[in-house]
């Protein structure tokens, strides 16, 4: 990844300042580790006249593989890509913004001991980045950067010069333009570069809300497009992205009532602030299910998908649950559950009421038979809509508990997640997500097969126009349908 910094000047002001202002040396050429591999900077001119400073990010990529393997804390899908060989090491992005913030950070802060009053003064600058991604295309990194005070000049890179007709990348050769103060300059490339990648190479946490904060004070807070800069360098976290833009409200507040942010924001006693954290959706569901099961009063319960034991640990909780089984047909599901409930330092009464086994639900299974209940939370999507026939024979034709509860999520509501883009599904393992009419018209077809009634129920925030993010359906089996089944079953035999 490469970056150049140009400025020039007179022999009052000379073009070498920009030395003392970055804190290296023109006539030096320095390398610094980081996480991903080494930067080098170096000075390919250094005259009264004219200065470029030069930081050359050498990723290595194995590295950056091994840290980043996927979503999650290791780091963002877009920055391992394929493994070893791939464009992402050779273009801007946030591992070029950290190796800003970190090769250049007395600069970005605005210090200069040998010059104190360097900082502070306005160079003619010139900025250029050879390729950089840039999700929105050329309009956007103009969009970004002109209300800043720059002269842009964004021209798309070409998919390949020697196939034109394969259109262009989605790169852009960057050159910026104008005065500005050098700390001010960097703190822009230190937000925007990672914004138009709209990718992070790191897990993005709370703490990222300060780091935005402060390199955005003076010009975030009244840039036009506050809000999809803030949105895109959280990665699209709508909690954080919330938070950030309440306190961007703030400053800009306060700036406007020439007042300090403190002074405006204390309407809150942090001592006595009792305001309740949001319920996560999953702890949400599994209350559902709980209390819905204590409604039928069951007390033998089939977690059918059991996955890693969340809602076996649950029902352990509660003692009128006096049976429960976990089926999964993972081994290494079951193992994580194992672990997660302490069967091996587990009490032989607790040990007594729980037991995880494995076995398919595609197949019937005469272990299966004999309960209360059987609970099928977030499995059924996960299915090849083929197979579900199977699933619910297994299910509601063979093991045939009193009651079935069965949650997936409700396609509908994927609008209101905020990260999650449009058309994808919430998992990538789900096979298909359902609408609330979908999910209806396949429970009433299942209960009417098999001799069930149905109800539904909403999990999560109940929205007036798309629905709960969760939706249940509890199937309950009359009495005399039992006895009639058992009948069915005793003359087969």
């Amino acid at each position: 990844m490469f970056l150049t910094i140009s400025t020039t000047g007179t022999p009052e002001r000379p073009a070498t300042d920009l030395g003392f202002l970055l804190h290296k040396h023109p006539d030096k050429a320095q390398a610094f580790s980081t996480s991903y591999g080494k930067a080098h900077v170096v000075y390919p001119e250094a005259s009264v006249e004219r200065c470029t400073a030069a930081l050359l990010l050498e990723v290595d990529a194995v590295a950056l593989v091994r840290r980043g393997k996927g979503k999650g804390r290791g780091g963002a899908p877009d920055a391992a890509l394929a493994q070893y060989v791939n464009d992402r090491p050779y273009a801007a992005s946030s591992l070029l913004a950290v190796a800003l913030s970190g090769v250049f950070s007395s600069a970005m802060k605005g210090t200069c001991q040998a010059k104190p009053e360097l900082p502070a003064r306005p160079l003619p600058l010139r900025v250029e980045v050879p390729a950089l991604p840039a999700r929105g295309g050329a309009d956007l990194v103009r969009a970004l950067f002109e209300p800043l005070g720059w002269t842009v000049s964004a021209e798309p890179v070409a998919l390949d010069t020697e196939f034109p007709e394969w259109g262009d990348s989605r790169y852009v050769s960057l050159v910026l333009e104008g005065e500005q103060r050098l700390a001010d300059a960097l703190r822009h490339l230190y937000v925007l570069l990672p914004v138009l990648d709209d990718a992070k190479h790191y897990w993005v946490s709370s703490d990222e809300v300060d780091k935005l904060l402060r390199a955005g004070e003076g010009w975030l807070p009244e840039h036009p497009e506050q809000k999809l800069i803030t949105s895109r360098y959280l990665s699209r976290r709508w909690s954080l992205t919330r938070q950030a833009m309440e306190r961007l409200e703030l400053v800009r507040l306060a700036e406007t009532d020439d007042s300090a942010v403190e002074e405006i924001d204390n309407a809150v006693d942090e001592q006595t602030d009792t305001e309740e954290k949001p319920v996560p959706l999953a702890v949400q569901r599994r209350d559902a299910i709980v209390a819905a099961l204590k409604a039928t009063d069951a007390a033998k319960v089939l977690d059918l998908g059991c996955g890693q034991g969340q809602l076996v640990q649950e029902l352990l909780k509660d003692t009128r649950f006096t049976e429960i089984v976990g089926v999964d047909v993972s081994m290494r599901a079951l193992t994580i559950a194992s672990r997660r409930l302490k069967l091996d330092r587990m009490g032989e009464r607790q040990s007594e009421r729980v037991k995880l086994v494995q076995g398919s639900l595609a197949y019937t299974d005469k272990r299966l038979k004999g309960y209360d209940a059987a609970v099928l939370s977030e499995v059924i999507e996960h299915l090849d809509l083929p197979r579900l026939p199977a699933l619910e024979y297994a299910v509601f034709g063979s093991a045939r508990p009193r009651t079935v509860i069965v949650t997936t999520p409700n396609v509908e509501y994927n609008v209101r997640w905020e990260t999650l883009p449009a058309g994808h599904v919430r998992h990538g393992d789900h096979r298909f997500e359902w609408t609330r009419e979908e999910f209806r018209g396949w429970a009433g077809t299942v209960a009417e097969r098999h001799g069930y009634g149905v109800e539904f129920v909403p999990v999560g925030p109940d929205d007036p126009e798309v629905g709960p993010p969760t939706q249940m359906a509890v199937f309950t089996v009359s009495a005399q349908n039992t006895k009639d089944q058992n009948t069915k079953e005793e003359k087969a035999a």
